[in-house]
């Protein structure tokens, strides 16, 4: 009964764990403004057309 106890114990560590680093990454996500999300999605864009027209 007491493996059960220590394996349920790790389970909501483990949860817990992985909600702080989610809440932690969203924040970091949040930060930047509209102007820095559309200027870093038309860098990837460019580099993404690029990396295809360097294949064919």
């Amino acid at each position: 009964m007491r493996v059960w106890k220590l394996l349920g114990l790790a389970g909501i560590l483990a949860g817990v764990a992985t909600g702080a680093a989610v809440a932690r990454d969203e924040r970091v996500r949040r930060h930047y403004d509209a102007g820095e999300i559309r200027e870093r999605l038309h860098a990837r864009h460019d580099e993404a057309v690029a990396r295809e027209s360097e294949e064919t």
